[in-house]
């Protein structure tokens, strides 16, 4: 299936179970403070099995075409978990997961399952924004001793910053969907407005001030 495909599918999959939630005129505020439009929770797809296993399989042919020499799945914690896990089983690999930081009880440990220095390692997100906390991952895993060959996520917001970190950090991103092609499909499926898509499209271009 080709990558335009993809990306449109998986956008009416996000939609139609409401991962992925337009709210351009009452905005979410995001942790960080942000006023948002858009708010995605990509867990909300483990609950139904045919666009679970639509995005695992979308996943794991993009890693066989990217990546071939991938020997290790690692998911990042937490949303990244279950989609690691479940991309993992259908490549027959190996699998961790890496924490934000070492746990303070037990072992310590940071990332949980079983790695080797210089295994290749594809790591799994379930959505980039800035792409700060998924390469605080990237670099565990190198500093373990890792070899990543890159990232694979369901959704990124394409803000150009977490391009710029990605390239800076040298991993390759690979993204099932992504906010214009949300954009196409919410329209198509009349789920917003046109007079709501320059509203929408500006939020993209400066986060940070939108809706101040």
């Amino acid at each position: 299936m080709d990558s335009q495909f993809i990306q449109q599918s998986v956008a009416r999959h996000l939609l139609a179970v409401q991962a992925v939630r337009l709210q351009p005129n009452q905005p979410f505020t995001w942790s960080s403070g942000w006023k948002s439009p858009i708010y995605c929770d990509n867990r909300v797809t483990l609950a139904y099995p045919e666009v679970r296993s639509f995005i695992k399989n979308s996943l794991a042919d993009a890693i066989r075409q990217r990546f071939p020499s991938v020997e290790v799945i690692a998911g990042v914690a937490t949303a990244g978990i279950p989609q690691g896990a479940l991309v993992a089983d259908v490549l027959g690999l190996p699998y961790c997961y890496v924490r934000p930081e070492p746990k303070t009880h037990g072992m310590g440990k940071q990332i949980e399952g079983h790695l080797k220095a210089q295994q290749r390692v594809v790591v799994i997100e379930d959505l980039i924004s800035t792409g700060g906390s998924s390469l605080k991952v990237v670099n565990s895993l190198r500093a373990a001793g890792a070899e990543v060959l890159g990232m694979a996520a369901i959704f990124t917001y394409g803000f150009p910053v977490a391009a710029q970190n990605f390239e800076q950090k040298n991993v390759p991103l690979i993204c099932l969907s992504n906010y214009d092609a949300l954009l196409v499909e919410a329209q198509a499926l009349d789920y917003i407005s046109a007079d709501a898509m320059d509203s929408l499209a500006a939020w993209r271009q400066n986060p940070s001030t939108w809706g101040q």
